[in-house]
C-alpha cells in the first residue's frame, strides 16, 4: 500500500493499521509503480458505487487506465441499501471561500474576485471502476461479468443481513 498526499495524521494512522495487519506498506512522493489503489468511503449504495473524498474518481480513473487494482476499504455501516445507485447519493458543498481565500478560507482574497466556484466536498465512484470493496465482515466482490457489485446477496450470504 502506497500513502501519498494524505494529511500527515492520516499517514500515521493508517501506515500503523497496514503494519499491525501485515500489509507490505510506503510512502511515496508524489508517484511511483503501485501494484494497488486503497481508499476509504463514506457513503457505498447497493450497487457499490462509493462516495469518497473529492479526487477519489480521478484517481479510479487513473488506476484503471494502468490496469492497477482500486479497492475500497470502509466499514460495514458505510454500506446503504437504500441508495440503489450512486446518482442518489447528495453531495455535500463546501464554503467558496475554502477555494478563494488563503489559510484554507479564513484569511484575505487571493483569487480574482467574479471567478465561478464549485467546490464539493465529496466525489462518486462508480462501481465498474472498483476491484472489491473490503470490510471487516469481509470483501465483497463482483460476479466476473458484472459492472455492479451485488452487495445485498453478500449479506445474505454471509448472515449479515441488513436493512
Amino acid at each position: 500500500m502506497t500513502f501519498s498526499k494524505l494529511r500527515y495524521y492520516d499517514k500515521r494512522k493508517n501506515s500503523r493499521e497496514c503494519i499491525a495487519r501485515k500489509i507490505r506498506s510506503s510512502f511515496i512522493d508524489e508517484g511511483g509503480r503501485l501494484s494497488a489503489v486503497v481508499v476509504g468511503a463514506d457513503r457505498i449504495a447497493a450497487n457499490g458505487d462509493t462516495a469518497n473524498k473529492i479526487g477519489t474518481y480521478n484517481l479510479a480513473l487513473c488506476a484503471s487506465h494502468h490496469g492497477v487494482p482500486f479497492y475500497v476499504a470502509a466499514p460495514f455501516t458505510s454500506i446503504d441499501l437504500s441508495l440503489s445507485s450512486g446518482d442518489e447519493i447528495i453531495i455535500e458543498e463546501r464554503s467558496a471561500k475554502e477555494l478563494l481565500c488563503s489559510d484554507g478560507g479564513l484569511g484575505k482574497q487571493v483569487a480574482a474576485s467574479g471567478i465561478g466556484v464549485w467546490n464539493p466536498a465529496f466525489d462518486v465512484t462508480p462501481a465498474k471502476l472498483i476491484t472489491a470493496i473490503i470490510t471487516e465482515k469481509g470483501v465483497i466482490t463482483k460476479p466476473s461479468t458484472e459492472d455492479d457489485f451485488d452487495i445485498k446477496g453478500f449479506m445474505q450470504n454471509s448472515g449479515n443481513g441488513k436493512s
